[in-house]
């Protein structure tokens, strides 16, 4: 066990040096390695929120705004159900707080109004472990042929889920547009998104764009009047929408869109050359590029109205057909809500509307004095370990100190290496490894002197001690291990956060224990020839 050929030896200590090299960019500065050959490696650790600093939001889906909408686009359904032929006559549709309900003219239509609707329960697919799936929508057709088309707790639930992981998508999207350095975006809970952005000083813009559904539509304008005249001059099947001009206008809208924003392919902020204003260029995919050539074409001489999540930030008058597919959105933008609302349209709409319900901003300073903590707490506990086992064990003792040194080295840049993002928890579990970093060894010594107090050799003491230590060292390790991962699996946040840098612990100080403190101790033995183990 105490021999070591040349090529296992060079393999251990090449590891370290990797491990070494990989760590000294965090004590440069960013300045300073930018000067460096690029085939160094530059990375350095990236900072948490609670150590660097940022904006925490958590949002909440807005389960009533959802049902209002998926309710308005059910009522259209059920009417279209309806008129199919042969048609059955129905009175009195109309929205109720959570579902649709109406009554049928001919009580004996009530089996073919049952077929034509059953369809609009909208059956959705089960999760793996759900079995089944569940039903959107509870219909309900009395005898008296009064219809109910309910929601379902388990339909909008399950909704609501998937709205939660769209969501994410389209946030994470959105913030990476931004070019902050590792945010994190995550569920918390059945209906909510926690928010994380490190080094982002700036809650509100981070809010209008995170929170910002961004549903973008395009309609043929009816009529334009005062907002002050809107509830009594609002044309049949149209929508009323408020400007963004001031003093405010409200458009009256057809209720059909031309198009909506899934018939973009990108969006751009660009300065007109006239003007020079800001304003967003569009461009449409190929679909919609002729959807808008034909509505053009159809319409010329008549306003259009650039809806964005139902507020009319432009209303320009069709001159001629647009058979290009691209244009351009003006209004009073600045270069950054310009540039917003590009990225915007690039990463796509919300599928429903999200509310703040926790912000919290951290200023650089707190997270300044939380790495200046957790710096003094690293060397704290190394410097009190180190001397702990110089006190028990000696010279073996030193040995362990120094394959604990390489530890820390090791883990550090296993995490640089990974970019995984180190919060204070995180800087906990660091610390709580340094201990079981010289567990091991401890285990190791005490079963040499346990060997040594039953006669056997220098030599063969410290072979046994290593051997016969070495199951219960990977016992320990695999259990520690089964922990950090089941706390990475089941938790969230800062527990995750704790749970690598312990899972990165736990594999670097099993290597760093055993092989490393085993190839020092080789050394020294074949070395100095002693007579007498010094514990």
């Amino acid at each position: 066990m105490l021999h070591f050929s040349r090529w296992k030896t060079l393999g251990i200590w090449a590891v370290i040096a990797l491990g070494v090299l990989l760590c000294l960019p965090n004590f440069f500065s960013r300045e300073t390695l930018d000067r460096l050959p690029n085939w160094l490696p530059k990375h350095q650790m990236v900072l948490g929120l609670d150590l660097q600093g940022g904006v925490y939001l958590l949002y909440e889906v807005d389960r009533q705004d959802y049902l209002q909408k998926r309710l308005r686009s059910l009522s259209g359904e059920v009417r279209g159900a309806l008129l199919q032929e042969p048609r059955i006559g129905y009175s009195n549709l109309r929205e109720t707080p959570n579902g649709v309900q109406l009554r049928l003219r001919d009580a004996s239509q009530v089996e073919l109004a049952r077929q034509r609707l059953t369809p609009l329960r909208n059956p959705l697919s089960g999760s793996l472990l759900g079995g089944g799936g569940v039903e959107e929508f509870d219909l309900n057709i009395s005898n008296d042929g009064v219809v109910n088309l309910a929601a379902s707790e388990a339909g909008l639930n399950q909704r609501v889920s998937q709205i939660v992981s769209q969501s994410i998508e389209v946030i994470e999207r959105r913030i990476n547009q931004l070019g902050t350095v590792e945010p994190s975006i995550q569920r918390q809970g059945q209906d909510r998104i926690l928010v994380e952005v490190p080094g982002l000083g700036d809650p509100a813009r981070l809010k209008n764009l995170v929170g910002q559904t961004a549903q973008l539509t395009f309609h043929l304008v009816q009529s334009q009047v005062a907002t002050a005249q809107a509830q009594t001059s609002r044309p049949p099947n149209s929508l009323p929408f408020v400007s963004q001009e001031n003093p405010a206008q409200t458009y009256f809208v057809d209720a059909a869109p031309l198009l909506t924003g899934d018939d973009l392919a990108d969006a751009q902020a660009s300065f007109d050359q006239r003007t020079n204003e800001p304003l967003v260029s569009f461009r449409l995919n190929s679909s919609g590029a002729q959807k808008f050539g034909r509505v053009t074409q159809q319409n010329v001489g008549k306003p259009f109205a650039i809806v964005l999540d139902e507020k009319v930030i432009s209303a320009p008058v069709i001159r001629e057909p647009i058979l290009g597919g691209s244009g351009q959105i003006s209004g009073s933008f600045t270069a950054q809500t310009a540039n917003d609302l590009a990225i915007l349209l690039r990463a796509g709409s919300l599928p429903a509307k999200l509310t703040v319900v926790e912000e919290r901003t951290i200023g650089p300073s707190l997270g300044a004095d939380s790495i200046r903590a957790g710096i003094i707490a690293c060397v704290v506990a190394t410097v009190a370990i180190a001397v702990f086992m110089i006190l028990c064990y000696g010279l073996l003792g030193f040995f362990a100190d120094i394959a604990l040194i390489a530890n820390n080295a090791l883990m550090i840049g296993i995490l640089t290496a990974m970019q995984a993002t180190l919060t204070l928890p995180g800087i906990a579990g660091i610390v709580l490894t340094m201990g079981m970093a010289v567990d091991a060894n401890v285990l190791i010594y005490e079963r040499i002197r346990e060997e040594r107090m039953e006669g056997k050799s220098v030599i063969q003491a410290l072979d046994a001690g290593f051997r016969r230590a070495f199951a219960t060292i990977i016992d320990s390790h695999l259990t520690a291990l089964i922990a950090a991962i089941a706390l990475f699996w089941l938790g969230s946040g800062p527990v995750r956060g704790f749970a690598v840098t312990m899972a990165i612990g736990i594999v670097s100080t099993l290597f760093t224990s055993y092989l490393v403190t085993r190839l020092i101790v080789a050394s020294w033995a074949r070395y100095s020839r002693p007579k007498t183990i010094p514990l």
